[in-house]
């Protein structure tokens, strides 16, 4: 697998578990860049203030999974696009996910992600 991309899954996976711990607020609230964004699959879009808000406090995922990663890169940045698929109670969200990197300093940090919603896995 290309470092990049496993790098980055790894940034993804660390995500979801924080999604699933509830610490969400805290760590996307570092990953993000200054100026990065969220779009969320109802359409609203979240500067990295209102993703910590809307983080704190939010109830947990139960689990998740993630399937057919793609990297797709951006000039000296990359994109990591993946089905996710995840679970909190009764209710299943289904997605394609996108997350646009920037590599600043010695880390990745998050600039861009968006959900699409598939309402099947695949």
């Amino acid at each position: 697998m290309d470092a990049t991309l496993e790098e980055l899954l790894t940034l993804e996976r660390v995500g979801w578990d924080a999604l699933c711990s509830s610490s969400g607020a805290g760590f996307y609230g570092d990953l993000m860049t200054e100026d990065g964004v969220m779009v969320l699959a109802d359409g609203s879009v979240f500067d990295r203030a209102a993703v910590v808000t809307s983080l704190d406090g939010a109830p947990a995922w139960d689990e998740y999974t993630i399937d057919d990663p793609r990297l797709v890169r951006v000039g000296d940045e990359a994109a990591l696009v993946y089905a996710a698929e995840a679970r909190r109670g009764d209710t299943t969200f289904v997605a394609r996910m996108s997350s646009v990197y920037v590599h600043e300093g010695d880390r990745w940090r998050l600039a861009l992600y968006q959900q699409t919603p598939t309402g099947a896995a695949g």
